[in-house]
């Protein structure tokens, strides 16, 4: 009873657990005399176990009880016995503990082994067996692993646009795919058939062929899909089938699939089932059945509405002419939620700098940039809504504009109101009511900035076009005024000093507006204009350059960027910049012509007269390319053809008699001397006071032997006559400006219908042929009046005509890109 401990009834629940059991105290044991005595005479003498069989006792072993005893007895027992077996010996070893084995310990201590939890005595690890590929379920590992690759590989093709790389690759999965369920059937494993991967397989060559245009294919592909009962959820790929029949035009077709697919898609798939009536409505939309797509949208904004059916659905209404119902449809177009954070949530409201760097970084995250498309196209619908039902809903387009305005303004789309209002100005631009244009754009002088700008910003454009560049320069200064980083009132700023000639100043408006808007075509073109009016020719090719990269196929910069070459002394590349303005229009009769004055200096005749010929036969009237093409034929020898150009240039100017003089001359030159005669005589008949035509008339008759000759010699010794005496009686005039002499003196030779003293005023490109100075072969020169001049012979140098100098400066002198509000 005294190592017996009893219970004592304490309130304190915890009480006892820090009693200290001392037969549990290993670390006095070495300075144990009686644990010690005991190791050494007990050690290899233990008893045998009496138990042959696995079991929990060891026969009749005494337990020994130790709590609080040290005495020799109880020493020895406890430390020879340790601590009660559980098992017995079987073959030699014992029963493991399967609380403790796998921490390392035994149920009894062999003879010398030691304490190795980890099993570090055993030495290292055995090396992996190899695998062996050539078993069946290696090689199926394998190529089921490659038909994944395959299908990724596809996928990727597909992103990078590479279609045809895609359906190859889709190809090979499918064949792999087969011959990996070949192998599984030689395998036996027929059950472990991977059915995810055959679907993916199929379904991705279907979409290939689907994107290579091989519909056929395609839906031959997705009907084996869909005809195969073991995958499920195929009948949704009837979607993708109805969209293929769509794009053939097979309407019904498309519907019924469309159907087909809506039926097998549960009403869980909301947003699906949605999408999918939003395809049956288009689908009636293009078959003209506008009843029965309204009854798809309805449906749609009355289950889950959006942007895109509202706007369908007011079309439809727009189509059957219903006015009330476009109202209706506008109201609940207007009334969609966008589920759209407010911006103010991106504006910092602390100086807390922690949250100012957040939103800072989530203030152009994808997620924002989506949320302003969607704002932007919204507000485009709303917009585009507007100027469509406008005129069709009240009895005036203003009428119904102002409806739709005050339907704005109520909605949550409050700031498009003033929009809608600048696009009302716009439209009666359109109608060419510029007065009421003027007068809507004016009540927005006392709005806010931005609205104000914009306003002031078309009012100046308008004016500019006007030419009222007083009133222009004054818009231009109040929009800067009211927004000063507004880019389109600098370049109208800039605009109202071009036309002042003052291009320094002009220039630092374009490159502001550029700084604050780098996308500012209009700004970038006047500023390379304002380069090369400024003879800055490199860096005004710089900006046409640019503009090039932005505007790839705009024909007045690369016609820009020609002009500069040609400027610089670069035919060739002027030649290349023509050509690409030629794939853009290649009716362009200037640039034509501007191509074959390139090659007549380059010396290539042939494409000169190609490139002058196409000008001519898409414009037959312009008269420097009939001069060409006149002039090239004479200088050919090829008098015949050069008559109808020149026929051509008398129908466009009938008073200038040069080209009807021109026309008797071919027909000399060319022998028919009797129709010379007879032209000459018309020519002399409609213009009596030619001396050109007089000469012509004795020449020929002198040598024809004519009567007529001594009645025209008397008609041209009259004419020099008169010409002395208005001479004389200019000279003894008062004494006037030199301009004013030469005038008198050329309004006198003439009357207003001959020409100077040698003629024709022909151009220089018809004075630098070779000719005779008589009027044919034949002619005697004695016989000739001293004055006679050919027409067709060498002449004194004439400036440019007027048309030719506006073919040089065509795009030159274009009107400068003014910046009138998008509608």
């Amino acid at each position: 009873m005294e190592n017996v401990l009893l219970a004592v009834e304490d309130d304190d629940l915890y009480s006892g657990y820090n009693d200290y059991n001392l037969a549990f105290d290993t670390e006095e044991l070495n300075n144990d005399v009686g644990f010690q005595q005991a190791v050494r005479t007990s050690h290899g003498r233990r008893p045998p176990m009496t138990a042959k069989f696995p079991g929990t006792a060891v026969g009749s072993r005494p337990l020994v009880s130790s709590l609080g005893a040290r005495g020799p007895l109880a020493s020895s027992l406890a430390s020879s016995l340790g601590r009660p077996v559980t098992g017995a010996v079987q073959d030699g070893s014992a029963r493991p503990m399967t609380a403790i084995r796998a921490a390392g310990f035994t149920s009894t201590l062999t003879k010398g082994s030691t304490f190795d939890p980890l099993g570090q005595s055993r030495g290292p690890a055995p090396p992996l067996e190899a695998k062996n590929e050539d078993l069946p379920e290696e090689k199926i590992k394998v190529l089921e692993k490659r038909v994944n690759e395959l299908i990724e590989e596809s996928c990727m093709a597909h992103g990078i646009g590479s279609s045809q790389l895609a359906l190859e690759k889709a190809k090979e999965a499918g064949r792999k795919e087969r011959a990996l369920v070949r192998q599984r059937e030689q395998a036996g494993n027929v059950d472990h058939v991977n059915l995810d991967l055959t679907y993916s397989v199929l379904l991705n060559l279907a979409n290939q062929y689907a994107n290579n245009e091989m519909y056929l294919e395609a839906l031959n592909s997705y009907q084996v899909l869909i005809k195969n009962k073991m995958f499920s959820n195929a009948g949704r790929l009837k979607v993708n089938m109805a969209n293929i029949y769509m794009k053939q035009k097979n309407y019904p077709k498309a519907i019924k699939f469309y159907r087909m697919a809506l039926d097998q898609i549960s009403n869980a798939h909301k947003e699906v089932r949605i999408k999918i009536q939003q395809n049956i409505g288009l689908v009636f939309v293009l078959m003209g059945q506008y009843s029965d797509a309204i009854t798809s949208y309805e449906h749609i904004m009355s289950e889950c509405p959006n942007i895109k059916a509202g706007y369908n659905l007011l079309l439809c209404y727009f189509a059957l002419g219903d006015q009330d119902r476009m109202k209706t449809a506008f109201q609940k177009l207007i009334s969609v939620p966008l589920n759209i954070d407010d911006e103010d949530k991106y504006i910092s409201h602390s100086d807390d700098s922690t949250s100012n760097m957040v939103i800072e970084a989530i203030k152009n995250d994808r997620l924002h940039q989506m949320e302003r498309n969607l704002k932007t196209q919204a507000e485009k619908y709303i917009m585009t809504a507007a100027k469509l039902i406008a005129p069709a809903i009240e009895s005036s387009f203003a009428v119904g504009f102002d409806w739709c305005v005050e339907m704005v303004k109520n909605s949550q789309y409050v700031e498009l109101a003033n929009d809608l209002e600048i696009n009302k100005a716009i439209t009666y631009l359109r109608q060419k009511d510029f007065n009421k244009a003027v007068e809507t754009l004016k009540t927005f002088e006392k709005k806010d900035s931005r609205v104000k700008s914009a306003a002031a910003t078309n009012l100046s454009g308008l004016y500019f076009l006007e030419k009222d560049f007083e009133q222009a320069d004054r818009y231009a200064d109040l929009a800067m005024s009211a927004d000063r980083y507004n880019p389109a009132a600098l370049t109208n700023k800039g605009n109202t000093v071009f036309v002042q000639h003052d291009y320094e100043k002009a220039a630092e408006f374009y490159k502001e507006a550029l700084r604050n808007d780098s996308s500012c075509t209009e700004g970038l073109y006047n500023l390379g204009l304002t380069y090369k009016r400024l003879n800055r020719l490199k860096e005004s090719l710089d900006c046409f350059h640019k503009l090039h990269a932005i505007l790839r196929n705009c024909p007045q910069v690369m016609y820009q960027l020609a002009s500069l070459y040609e400027l610089v002394e670069e035919p060739p590349q002027a030649m290349d910049w023509l050509m690409q303005v030629l794939s853009v229009v290649p009716t362009d009769t200037k640039v034509l012509a501007k191509l074959g004055e390139l090659h007549d200096r380059e010396g290539d005749k042939s494409q000169a007269y190609h490139y002058y010929y196409e000008s001519y036969r898409y414009f037959p009237s312009n008269i420097d390319v009939i001069e060409w093409l006149a002039a090239y034929h004479i200088e050919t020898h090829f008098y015949e053809k050069a008559i109808p150009y020149f026929e051509r240039a008398m129908l466009i100017q009938p008073t200038e008699v040069k080209w009807q003089l021109m026309v008797a001359s071919c027909f000399r030159r060319s022998g028919n001397y009797q129709k010379s005669l007879e032209t000459y005589k018309k020519i002399h008949s409609r213009f009596p006071e030619n001396m050109d035509c007089l000469r012509f008339l004795l020449r020929l008759c002198s040598d024809m032997g004519l009567a007529d000759a001594q009645e025209y010699a008397g008609k041209l010794k009259k004419l020099e006559k008169m010409k002395e005496l208005r001479e004389q009686r200019v000279k003894s005039g008062h004494e006037g400006s030199a301009k004013h002499r030469r005038e008198g003196s050329a309004g006198s030779s003439d009357s207003g219908h001959s020409s100077s003293s040698h003629g024709e005023r022909l151009s220089t490109r018809l004075r630098s042929l070779p000719g005779n100075h008589e009027p044919y072969e034949t002619s005697s020169p004695k016989e000739l009046d001293a004055s006679y001049v050919d027409p067709l012979g060498p002449q004194v140098d004439r400036p440019k005509t007027g048309a030719k100098k506006r073919q040089e400066e065509d795009f030159e002198d274009e009107e400068l890109g003014d910046d009138l509000l998008p509608e």
